[in-house]
């Protein structure tokens, strides 16, 4: 049994991403519900906040956040870094471990970049949770499995598929997870909807470019070490294919 921990996930990664990952996010999921405040959300796997940044400003009226995460360091930086007028709670736990008893009064479930992480239980878990409480779910930035690189090398696609192969560990269900999240909560009765949330990454994003690129590497050699070898510089461009879900009680 696998659990969802943000501690490797340094706070200097997630502010470099952040303005990609707002950039990328499907907005128009969020035009497809409406909340009624007062609202509570509840924010797994928050990281420094990223997804409360983004998203409260595009609800109406008060709204009290609930921050879940495992590292206590990111608990604190996201606690403090929501717009004025938003208040918060933290709650250190394992998300996946999350009941409908545990969801009660909350309007609105959502996460980014964590559904990816999940074992098939333990997406069927947030499921009945969010089903148990009647609760709306947007799970954003899940990864697909697609990248895209310019200049093109002959192993870009061995290395995805050792990349993906790697996400797949301990169970995990990787670039399948927005697939079998969508499954899980059609069968509890959800209308789920889907949309891309693509990186489209250039110039300007040199620097997350590098980082990305990197970490993608060193995880693709880990599943074939032969690979370590592969391009001696990083691409020029990237294009990272994630997706987003928003599921409906």
């Amino acid at each position: 049994m696998t659990t969802v921990d943000a501690s490797g996930y340094a706070p200097e990664w997630l502010r470099l991403r952040e303005g990609a990952d707002a950039t990328a996010r499907a907005v128009s999921l969020v035009d497809k519900f409406t909340l009624r405040p007062p609202t509570t959300i509840r924010d797994l796997g928050c990281g420094t906040g990223s997804m409360g940044r983004w998203l409260s400003g595009r609800l109406p009226g008060p709204q009290h956040w609930i921050l879940h995460d495992q590292d206590p360091r990111l608990l604190a930086l996201a606690a403090r870094s929501l717009p004025a007028g938003v208040t918060t709670r933290t709650e250190q736990l394992d998300v996946t471990r999350l009941t409908a008893a545990d969801l009660a009064e909350t309007s609105l479930v959502t996460a980014s970049a964590l559904l990816d992480l999940f074992t098939p239980a333990e997406i069927g878990r947030l499921a009945d949770a969010c089903a148990g409480a009647r609760c709306p779910a947007l799970l954003t930035l899940s990864v697909v499995g697609r990248v895209e690189l310019s200049p093109a090398d002959p192993l870009d696609d061995t290395v995805t598929a050792a990349f993906n192969a790697h996400q797949r560990r301990d169970g995990r269900l990787g670039p399948d997870a927005v697939s079998v999240a969508a499954q899980e909560f059609t069968a509890r009765g959800y209308t789920v909807h889907r949309a891309p949330s693509v990186w489209r990454l250039g110039a300007a994003d040199s620097a997350l470019i590098t980082a990305w690129f990197r970490g993608w590497v060193a995880a693709a050699a880990e599943e074939d070490p032969g690979l370590a070898r592969y391009r001696d510089q990083p691409p020029e461009t990237v294009t990272v294919h994630h997706e987003d879900l928003l599921a409906l009680p």
